[in-house]
């Protein structure tokens, strides 16, 4: 990794991308601890404290709920739009046509992604501002009859910033290197990086033997998700040759790589952002007592109930991303076209039917990989008395995001040290 980062720097317009790129993050890093005019940020910090709800969004947010910051909201908005876009393109048929019409089709989709996010914003903002002045109007630098002024400068100030974080991380897509909402979210883990090794360090003196079976036990699971994510099934395939004048073509043999963890990390960035809502509600709920309380409390990241949910959801986002990635029908009819056939198989409807069987399976086994590792740290921090719950979420965030980076820098340096066929 670092020699492809060294070799990476060594081309100027690569050299470009990756200042650019850093310089967004670092953008996004100072946003993210300028605080939101009116808010207390020594009060906003006791409540996130007392609120182990909001506790866990700020991990996705890199701290910046904490400081009641600009960037407070982070990519939330924009990932849940995207989950609510996405899933609304498989049952709307006009949003069907359009993520099918090309690249007119996908500009439209994601403008149209633009609007949820902006209007998700307002809503959560507005929630936000409404939880922070039922703690109490210390919490807002605002008395009496201002109090709706300082509820709209809150509301507005979070909206345009998570609008701001959006267009940063579309920026970073077009002109830096990797995926930007990825990369703002890599970062923000990052920043947090210091207040976890502060937990170990505190929780070494108590319990010393637990302390360091957790970092052994990341240690082999971030070395278990780099051979996960390298990990492909290869299916052969047999091309027929073809005499084109006085040359023969194909008669060779190659393979289809599938990737066992084809769908990357979204499944899980996708997962924890909707089991964030619970949480979210429940710390806005006052009365302990009540039914609903008890109910929201289920999803607690410490729970039973939320890993099992939290399993249950990777697996289903991990399938949806296999589907919406790879068309079994596409990928027969590209074979026939190019004279490519599977050793043993049928060309045609046996030919679909195999590699759907193979990308079931192969799906199948991603989707677990990353359900165990999202949900493992969750039962060590219950057996160890740790609150290190999304300790899954953030590394395989951390590692994906890397892996992909890194992907991304080699594939840009093939491209520009490929010397073409006139040469």
């Amino acid at each position: 990794m670092l020699e492809t980062i060294r070799n990476a720097w060594a081309v100027k317009d690569i050299r470009r991308k990756i200042l650019f790129t850093v310089f967004i993050l670092i953008v996004f890093r100072i946003g993210s601890v300028i605080p939101v005019p009116f808010i207390d940020v020594e009060t906003l910090k006791e409540v996130m404290v007392a609120n182990v709800g909001l506790t866990s969004i700020s991990v996705l947010t890199g701290g910046a709920l904490d400081y009641g910051a600009i960037f407070a909201l982070s990519v939330t908005p924009y990932i849940n739009s995207s989950i609510i876009i996405q899933l609304l393109s498989v049952a709307i048929p006009a949003l069907e046509r359009l993520s099918k019409e090309g690249e007119e089709g996908r500009k439209k989709i994601a403008q149209i992604t633009r609007y949820t996010t902006v209007i998700l914003a307002l809503l959560q903002s507005t929630a936000f501002f409404i939880y922070l002045n039922s703690e109490g109007v210390n919490c807002i630098n605002a008395k009496g009859g201002l109090v709706w002024l300082a509820g709209v400068v809150v509301v507005l100030c979070l909206t345009a910033g998570s609008t701001l974080v959006m267009w940063l991380g579309e920026q970073i897509d077009v002109k830096g290197i990797g995926n930007g909402i990825s990369m703002i979210l890599f970062s923000g883990i990052i920043a947090r990086g210091p207040q976890a090794a502060e937990v170990l360090w505190k929780n070494l003196s108590i319990n010393a033997v637990a302390v360091v079976a957790i970092v052994v036990l990341f240690l082999l699971l971030i070395m278990f998700v780099v051979w996960m994510t390298a990990a492909e099934r290869r299916i052969p395939v047999q091309y027929a040759k073809r005499v084109v004048g006085n040359k023969m073509y194909g008669g060779q043999n190659s393979h289809i790589p599938i990737k066992v963890n084809m769908s990357g990390v979204m499944p899980v960035i996708f997962a924890s952002s909707i089991l964030m809502l619970p949480s979210m509600i429940m710390g806005f709920m006052k009365n302990t007592e009540n039914s609903w309380y008890k109910f929201f409390s289920l999803f607690s990241t410490q729970g039973v109930f939320y890993a099992i949910i939290y399993f249950v959801l990777i697996i289903g986002f991990a399938y949806f991303y296999a589907t919406i990635q790879f068309n079994p029908v596409e990928m027969t009819n590209n074979l026939r076209k190019n004279g490519g056939s599977i050793p043993g198989i049928r060309p045609g409807k046996p030919t679909t039917d195999f590699i759907s069987k193979i990308l079931s399976r192969i799906t199948l086994m991603g989707a677990f990989f990353l359900s165990v590792v999202a949900i493992l740290p969750i039962v060590v921090g219950r057996i160890g008395a740790m609150n290190i719950s999304l300790g899954g979420t953030s590394m395989l965030i951390l590692v994906g995001v890397a892996l992909d980076t890194v992907q991304n820098l080699e594939s840009q340096m093939m491209m520009r040290h490929y010397k073409g066929f006139l040469d």
